[in-house]
């Protein structure tokens, strides 16, 4: 690996662990203005819609935590 750059793999990772904790508080944030429990509802009352609904958010909030990243 002759052109491996040692700040570019910080970055990387440093822009990785940045887009996951944003990713993961939006998240927490939508559970919080929710009525229910959303982990609940989907995990123990395998509420498929609402399962679906939350996919939908996390591919947004995931599609523009990563084009903020990338510039």
């Amino acid at each position: 690996m002759p052109n491996l750059d040692l700040s570019m793999l910080v970055n990387s990772v440093i822009y990785s662990v940045l887009g996951i904790v944003v990713f993961w508080v939006a998240f927490l944030i939508l559970d919080k203005l929710t009525p229910q429990e959303l982990w609940l509802e989907i995990t123990e009352r395998k509420n498929q819609p609402l399962a679906i609904v939350i996919a939908a958010m996390c591919l947004g909030v995931a599609i523009i935590v990563a084009a903020a990243i990338h510039g």
